[in-house]
């Protein structure tokens, strides 16, 4: 018996088939192997198309299919998960009706903050736990006043991951934890926020079906089962946003429990079972994917746009020749603080921690005699680290206390570079696993089918393949507070 992991990614969409008794990788492929458009018409805009996405993932697992011998058909049960916050929409035949605007879109930041006036601090932070921002009921709005017609003709509005399952099974639905993430959830009374809702004048007849994360959400169509060799009738199980996703395939499931990523964005990601919020939201919070109305569980969300992103700018621009490997290398043999060049990675839309501004990546303190690529490299990697500080240090000063971190040994964390400055300028330990978004995804659809009994059963192989400590915080702190005078001189 097999499961299919689907991670909808914004660089690519990469594709896992698990096998349901090891738990272990059967196969898993990428498309495409460089990263995938963003459409940017204006500063601070990004779209993609979600058809791009559907082909993707078409090309993804017939990757799989050609690199290792199984059944398509052996497959049991499908899971999602997807680049969060991105609004998709079509109509009643189920057709788009424009691009989706995606996560680190700016365009709808003001919209967001004047429905946080109107709808009042006091409401939004108690009750939605964010101020509205640019999170996707407030692209949705902008959608509502900049192109009425396309408005008109919109039947549901979904998130990324919500799209694939609709190409697969013909079935809308949502969730809590999808809608928590849109900033539509009231936590206080948990239902929809009728006051959101009312404000921004939507329809309830917008939001799909909700559901439960791990539930049966539509069934593959006889029409795709002959496309991609699927039995007709297997079900999608599981979806869920990237980084709640990210944190179940860490087993980061229980209250005081931590994950992080660093692919195209980075995020720190911890689980909580008070409703809390940040004052300033700077730091999001949204139903994890075990949140129930019985058992309250949260996640606790710090992302910074920038930083795979920074990174692949860096190697594009000034080592286009060079790989990843390459230039990780030549950075480890620059010193700490690459001789007093300094980056600020902000250069990917507004940042959330950083109030919703947008300052722009930023190099500072070149010496034409002293700095060359190699200096560069180092320094992308820890401003990218010190980003990781600066936000964490927020989550600290709103109770978290984290003493382990957990993550993929993927994207920025295979450079051990980067892992030593982000475990010397957090001064906190990082545990890696050999685990993916996809993986994560499949074994998701494991627990959604009733395949596993309990998340524990699912990830009980689950085991640490590396555990780093700080060694060299008193070398990276002042690096870190030179870096932060920098970016404090920008806000």
């Amino acid at each position: 018996m097999l499961l299919l992991g689907i991670d909808i990614g914004t660089s690519s969409i990469k594709v896992a088939v698990i096998n349901v008794e090891t738990q272990r990788v059967v196969t898993s492929a990428q498309y495409p192997d460089e990263e995938s458009p963003i459409l940017s018409k204006q500063t601070g805009w990004a779209e993609q198309s979600p058809d791009m996405w559907w082909e993707h993932t078409l090309q993804a697992f017939n990757k799989c299919k050609t690199q290792a011998s199984f059944q398509a058909s052996d497959i049991a049960s499908i899971g999602i998960a997807y680049q969060m916050h991105g609004l998709v929409l079509v109509d009643k035949e189920q057709n788009l009706v424009r691009n989706s605007i995606i996560w680190c879109d700016s365009r709808a930041v003001e919209i967001g903050n004047q429905a946080f006036e109107a709808l009042g601090e006091e409401y939004c932070l108690a009750h939605l736990l964010n101020s509205p921002g640019n999170f996707t009921a407030s692209k949705l709005a902008w959608v509502k006043k900049n192109e009425p017609e396309v408005y008109a003709r919109v039947d549901k509005f979904m998130l990324p991951g919500d799209f694939i399952a609709m190409k697969l099974t013909s079935q809308i639905s949502t969730s809590i934890s999808a809608l928590s993430e849109g900033v539509f959830w009231d936590f206080k009374t948990d239902s929809l926020s009728a006051a959101l809702m009312d404000y921004y004048g939507f329809s309830r007849d917008l939001i799909p079906e909700i559901k439960p994360v791990f539930a049966e959400h539509g069934r593959v169509t006889a029409s795709i089962a002959q496309l991609t060799g699927l039995a007709e009738g297997t079900p999608v199980t599981y979806k869920s946003g990237d980084q709640p996703n990210n944190a179940l395939s860490l087993n980061v499931l229980e209250p005081g429990e931590i994950a992080a990523t660093a692919g195209t964005s980075g995020v720190i990601y911890g689980v909580s079972d008070q409703l809390a919020f940040d004052p300033q939201s700077r730091v999001n919070t949204f139903a994890h994917v075990n949140y129930t109305q019985e058992q309250k569980r949260l996640g606790i969300l710090l992302c910074i746009n920038g930083t795979g992103s920074m990174n692949r700018w860096a190697k594009h621009n000034m080592g286009p020749t060079d790989s990843y490997a390459q230039i990780n290398a030549a950075a480890a043999q620059v010193a700490i603080g690459a001789d007093g060049l300094r980056i600020l990675p902000f250069g990917n839309g507004a940042e959330r921690m950083l109030n919703n501004r947008l300052i722009g990546a930023q190099m500072s303190h070149i010496d034409l005699n002293i700095h060359q690529k190699a200096h560069i490299f180092r320094a992308v990697q820890e401003g990218i680290a010190y980003a990781f500080r600066y936000g964490l240090d927020i989550m600290r000063s709103n109770g978290l206390a984290p003493t382990v971190i957990r993550a993929g040994k993927a994207n920025l964390f295979l450079s051990n570079l980067f892992l030593e400055a982000f475990v010397n300028s957090t001064g906190v330990p990082v545990e890696l696993y050999e685990n993916d978004g996809s993986t994560g995804a499949a074994l998701g659809s494991g627990i959604g089918a009733k395949i596993y009994s309990s998340p524990s059963e699912a990830f009980h192989n689950l085991k640490p393949i590396q555990f780093v400590e700080p060694t060299l915080t008193s070398q990276y702190e002042p690096v870190y507070q030179d870096w932060l005078q920098l970016l404090n001189q920008q806000l």
